[in-house]
């Protein structure tokens, strides 16, 4: 009778509907596939993705040559611009770029040769080009500089993927959704040692293993999804030392937001030199081994 007893109960188990098998494997690893694909195309090889970066420099006020030739301020990719090409001139946080005779620097398909490049306090940055290289102006609170890429990139020719962890729905949980009221802001500082106060509309609340994480997230500004900055124990040794990023969708309407880890990635910071990453705030270093998303990439 005890062994019948058992045998209904293990069947009656193996009927049950287990947590991980909630969503279709086949499915699940193709829509992550599917996403790191999307991601790699638009922020990686892309033109305007991270690996073509060929170089940062700040400007300092007032005047500031640039060309490929050494004894510029501003030194170009040799090889890809002329010796002198003109001067970046900084004036109260505006940047104008005054070409040298001779020289043809487009925007858009226009030559220019005298052109304001940065206002303050504004969405307005234009992109200047000349054979394979294109720059503009980026703004670190009031530090000024010209951000180069190379569409032509031997990093982006050479590309062969960035390694991952395996797919695992394991990582993907479900959370509670806390929000702050009133608004918090929190400070986030990135690798130029800069800080600044972030929008944190609320926290996720989750549990894995039976421990409870919690992980403040960020309104960057992007429509319906919230910005998570992270580190785990990973970070000492397979993964992004500074930590990790990933997006979670709005919470629902009983307030439960999926967190996905097997959609965190990399930093710009670990294809290239020449970014400015956010870190992850000090609250948001999880005691957890999370064996998902991407590993690290390259040695910057």
């Amino acid at each position: 009778m005890k062994y019948i007893l058992l045998s209904i109960f293990v069947l009656i188990l193996s009927c049950s509907p287990q947590k991980e098998n909630t969503i279709d494997r086949v499915t699940y690893e193709n829509e992550i596939n599917a996403w790191h694909a999307n991601r790699v195309a638009t922020q990686l090889v892309g033109d305007n993705g991270w690996l073509n970066l060929a170089g940062l420099y700040w400007l300092k006020e007032g005047f500031n040559t640039f060309g490929s030739d050494p004894s510029n301020d501003v030194v170009f990719p040799e090889g890809k611009m002329v010796s002198n090409a003109g001067t970046f001139v900084v004036q109260q946080g505006k940047v104008i770029m005054e070409v040298n005779e001779g020289v043809e620097i487009m925007k858009d398909s226009i030559a220019v040769n005298h052109e304001v490049i940065h206002i303050p306090d504004s969405s307005f940055y234009p992109v200047m080009s000349y054979g394979t290289l294109e720059w503009l102006v980026i703004d670190r609170s009031g530090k000024l500089g010209v951000r180069v890429r190379d569409l032509e990139s031997e990093a982006v020719k050479n590309f062969t993927g960035v390694e991952r962890y395996p797919i695992d729905p394991k990582w993907r949980v479900e959370a509670k959704w806390e929000k702050y009221e009133p608004l918090k802001h929190i400070a986030i500082t990135n690798i130029l040692g800069q800080t600044y106060q972030s929008p944190c509309p609320g926290a996720l609340v989750f549990t894995i293993d039976g421990v409870e994480y919690r992980l403040d997230a960020i309104d960057d500004g992007t429509e319906g999804e919230y910005y998570i900055l992270f580190g785990d124990k990973t970070n000492e040794t397979e993964t992004y030392p500074s930590g990790r990023y990933m997006y979670v969708k709005y919470p629902d309407g009983d307030g439960k937001v999926i967190v996905d880890f097997n959609k965190s990635y990399n930093p710009p910071c670990a294809f290239t030199e020449f970014a400015t990453c956010p870190l992850p705030p000090k609250q948001n270093g999880l005691d957890l081994t999370i064996t998902a998303g991407e590993k690290n990439f390259g040695h910057h």
